[in-house]
């Protein structure tokens, strides 16, 4: 070997080498495709361009014969016969353009077309059966897409964390203001923080991008002499720029707007906002608006599809600086301000992921720097824990959607996939009917030289063409009734829009929906065609001996029908029955003839000791209004999914032993009991004599008094809600009947009721007027007296107390409906599927029926046989559709009131109704044979 300096080995061509190989495979692939749809899209051109290669061959090939001595006659003949037969060339030259099966397959096309126009009966039974499933399946996924899967409208969503906190039940946390959830096993969650840990936070972190903050809640406002509710987002100065959200029109806060507690009263509103009050006019900038007695400058206008931090199905109207919290919300604590309290929780923060940091060693700092951080703001008593931080995704803010109707949302989709299972199973057995009737064009097919790929493409063929005119209007019906389910989960009074988007999404769904039930529905059939004998099926006396046992396909499918019709009708009725079980619990109180509205003071007009003389007009202006028989008011209104729960400490008692976290309350004018109906059962209830400075008294009801009081009596007995020194005693006089407080699930709950004369803090109240008169004409007298009163002070959520009740039955309601639709939409396809599949049997066995009557059959006996072969068939079915109604049941369980999830009745009464359908779709088949006479049976083919 000889000696020398070695050289580096050259490694550049291995790239070289793959890149080419990359090209190579990209030119392959893709360079085929761009000549089949140029040949597609430009076929006029390449069938004229065959026609000119061919006649320049032609005139080539003739030339050359005759300069070989032929005459020209004789060269043009001889030409064409070395030539061949054109059309083949032009055969061979679609076949390599990928144009044969184009052919083909528009060949198909037409014909499948021509097949469904010549059965207008059965191609719009098809169609509306598709229809309605596919529709009803785009309805809900985008129901679904739009709650638990559309991320904030901000750029890269992805990237958002949102804080969260677990913690147990020693935990430092004592007041709240904002979201919470309590769970046994895993403790207490939450995402909101104080502010001067929040403060600390941003300072330390190194774990995330720019920490910013943010909360939400409704706020009265004027906007050009307009007093109204508006959804608020208080934000950090570095908000925007963290969501990297820049305004359409003027600027966005900024961190110089909250350099000082009280200062930054500018404002930044939505594109809502902006059209609804100001026609998108550009002059709403420099423009004020007050809210919550406060002056705003508007200041900008967030860009069109901007939802903000909390979740992406609204848009807050109005973005305010943090800094102007103690001006425009209320503390509920003993602070000034929320900005420097260390006792309560209340605000959400989110921060974006930054770049080679992973979500594990973000939390594990984070989690170090809040211990520090709560540590260094909060007063820990012996005993109590600090709570673990925790990142989460915040793409989708605090998804409060997805938690509320997630398990609705799923359970509708499952639902929805029965119907759409049905509805191709029903399709699926008419398509196989049609089959056996097509055997000889089949066979034909066959043995003139087609393949049986070429068979089961045609049959497919038309099985995606049904399905796409099926598809195409299940599409339209989702788009028409995209907005109707989330109409109904909001009430008339609120603010809040659900607008459900048909996106690319929607339309990807259903185009992927409609092609997948082609294939379900059409492989069956098309398998079964394909598989079609020649000479069996050219026999013009083949025979029906062979024919029942071909059915058992058909037959299947329909049992399959009818156990996801029991399954749907069974479902309906668990919903129903729960529906009218609620519907029909007492709850306690007069619910007619009840119209209920509220009031929220704003802090700075109405501090604590103007509030009560503002009632006190308003309740006299109300009064004074033609048909008003009483007017009361409280501060939570009664079923209506809220509650207020306050420690209950009897004297000689040093805690709530029977109830850690207080027991429920209300404060309640003093005619509060009479104008409600609630009798009281033992004492006296509140009037004229309990006042400001009288002895502070209460209520309880009779939940609280055998929960607190089993074995005394309570009038007399005092309690306390607060630390006695400060507030003194409060003594109860009477005791009134049971009352549902915050839902109907929950049934009469133990609370107590105190007046709110002797309440220091009232700043909501919401007024129960009792009338005869019609809703619409009274709401407007209200709003009038009240704007006469204060024309900034609106008035909110105008309702009957029966509209309060049937919305807290808004979930059991939808699923009632809808369940009751996808029912009887169950039986109309099992109803179809049955009847076609007798007749079908029927109409094969003519020979063997009339058989049995010339041999002295009697017509009842025919038509009982029918008659058990359907009933045979509809108890298979109906088995099945039980079992897994029972499985269906247990799932849904918690969404159930007042029944179990085997309740006899409604299996019972499931299995009754799917057997009725059944003789009722079986007796004009059934009757059909028993007429058969037994001469012409015998002559049938």
């Amino acid at each position: 070997m000889a000696n020398g300096p070695t050289r580096p080995l050259n490694t550049d061509h291995y790239p070289l080498e793959a890149r080419v190989s990359f090209r190579s495979a990209f030119v392959r692939v893709f360079h085929p495709l761009r000549s089949w749809f140029r040949a597609v899209s430009q076929r006029s051109r390449i069938e004229a361009g065959m026609e000119v290669e061919l006649a320049d061959h032609l005139a080539r090939l003739t030339d050359d014969l005759i300069r070989a001595g032929h005459s020209p006659k004789d060269a043009a003949r001889r030409a064409r016969i070395a030539l061949g037969p054109e059309l083949a060339h032009k055969e061979q030259m679609r076949a390599s353009l990928g144009l044969r099966w184009w052919d083909e397959f528009a060949a198909d096309l037409r014909y499948a077309a021509r097949l469904l126009r010549k059965s207008p009966g059965f191609t719009a039974i098809a169609t509306l059966s598709l229809a309605l499933a596919i529709g009803a399946n785009t309805t809900i996924f985008s129901i679904a897409k739009e709650v638990m899967y559309d991320r904030l409208g901000v750029p890269h969503p992805e990237q958002l964390r949102l804080l969260k906190w677990i913690g147990d039940g020693n935990k430092v946390v004592h007041s709240f203001w904002g979201n919470w959830d309590s769970d046994p096993v895993r403790g207490t969650t939450s995402p909101e923080f104080t502010y001067p840990v929040y403060e600390q936070l941003k300072k330390e972190n190194r774990s995330l991008e720019d920490l910013f903050a943010f909360k939400q809640l409704q706020m009265n406002a004027t906007i050009r002499g307009n007093a109204q509710r508006v959804q608020t987002e208080m934000v950090s100065g570095n908000y925007f720029a963290s969501l990297e959200i820049r305004p359409q029109l003027g600027r966005a806060i900024q961190p110089s707007d909250t350099t000082a507690i009280g200062a930054g009263n500018v404002a930044v509103i939505s594109d809502g906002l902006w059209e609804r009050a100001f026609a998108r006019s550009p002059a709403a900038l420099g423009q004020t608006i007050t809210l919550s007695q406060s002056v705003l400058t508007i200041v900008g206008v967030a860009p069109r599809g901007f939802t903000g931090a909390v979740n992406p199905q609204f848009s807050p109207d109005v973005f305010v600086p943090l800094s102007m919290q103690p001006l425009i919300t209320p503390t509920f604590t003993k602070s000034s301000s929320l900005l420097v309290d260390p006792d309560t929780w209340w605000i959400e923060i989110m921060g974006r992921a930054k770049p080679g940091v992973s979500d594990k060693g973000a939390q594990a700092v984070l989690n170090s720097q809040m211990q520090s951080a709560v540590r260094g703001t909060v007063k820990i008593k012996a005993g109590e824990t600090i709570p673990r931080l925790f990142l989460v995704d915040g793409s989708r803010g605090e998804n409060f959607a997805a938690d509320q109707f997630s398990e609705p949302v799923n359970v509708l989709m499952a639902l929805t996939g029965f119907v759409l299972l049905l509805a191709c199973a029903n399709i699926g057995n008419l398509l196989l009917a049609r089959g056996a009737q097509r055997q000889r064009e089949m066979s034909v097919r066959l043995a003139v030289g087609a393949g049986r790929s070429r068979i089961l493409r045609q049959m497919l063929t038309e099985s995606l063409l049904l399905a796409v005119i099926g598809g195409l209007a299940g599409l339209a019906l989702g788009y028409l009734g995209r907005n109707a389910i989330p109409s109904l989960l909001f009430n008339s009074w609120e603010m809040e829009t659900f607008s459900v988007p048909f996106d690319w999404g929607v339309f990807a769904f259903a185009a992927g929906v409609t092609i997948l039930t082609g294939l379900v529905f059409g492989v069956a059939p098309a398998w079964s065609a394909a598989r079609t004998e020649v000479g069996s099926a050219l026999k013009e006396t083949a025979q029906t001996t062979s024919r029942r046992r071909k059915g058992l396909g058909g037959k299947a499918i329909v049992a399959f029908q009818i156990a996801l019709s029991t399954l749907l009708v069974v479902g309906a009725g668990l919903f129903l029955r729960t529906l009218f079980a609620l519907s029909s619990i007492d709850v306690g109180f007069r619910t007619d003839h009840l119209l209920l509205f509220g009031l929220e003071l704003p802090e700075k007009r109405y501090p604590e000791g103007k509030q009560a003389p503002l009632y006190t007009k308003v309740k006299q202006a109300v009064a004074a209004l033609p048909g008003v028989e009483a007017v009361t008011a409280a501060a939570v209104p009664y079923i209506a999914g809220s509650m207020s729960r306050a420690s209950f400490v009897l004297e000689g008692e040093k805690s709530s032993r029977n109830s850690p976290d207080g027991e429920l309350f209300n404060d309640v004018d003093n005619n509060f009991f009479e104008t409600l109906g609630i009798p009281i059962v033992a004492g006296r209830g509140f009037s004229s004599q309990d006042t400001a400075t009288s002895p502070k008294v209460a209520v309880i009801n009779q939940s609280l008094a055998r929960k607190r009081f089993p074995h005394e009596n309570p009038i007399g007995k005092r309690f306390t809600s607060d630390e006695p020194e400060k507030d003194g005693w409060t003594q109860i006089v009477g005791i009134c009947a049971d009352t549902n407080y915050n839902d109907l699930r929950d049934g009469a709950q133990a609370q107590f009721l105190v007046p709110t004369v002797q309440s220091r803090n009232m700043r909501f109240l919401t007024f129960e007027v009792r009338t005869q008169r019609e809703v619409a004409g009274l709401a407007a007298s209200i709003r009038h007296a009240v704007q006469q009163i204060d024309p900034d002070l609106p008035v909110l959520d105008i309702r009957t107390q029966q509209e309060q009740i049937d919305a807290e039955m808004q979930m059991e309601r939808i699923f009632a409906a809808l369940t009751t639709g996808f029912g009887l939409l169950a039986l109309a396809l099992a109803c179809v599927g049955i009847y076609g599949i007798m007749a079908y049997t029927v109409a094969r066995r003519t020979n063997e029926i009339g058989i049995r009557l010339a041999l002295g059959a009697l017509p009842a006996q025919v038509r009982g046989m029918v008659l058990r072969e359907s009933a045979w068939l509809t108890i298979a079915g109906v088995v099945a559709g039980l079992a897994a109604a029972l499985g269906l049941a247990k799932l849904v369980s918690s969404m159930l009131y007042a029944i179990k999830s085997w309740d006899p009745a409604t299996l019972i009464s499931g299995a009754l109704i799917l057997f009725a359908v059944a003789v009722a779709a079986t007796w004009i088949p059934a009757r059909r044979a028993a007429n058969v006479q037994p001469m012409e049976a015998l002559r049938h083919e």
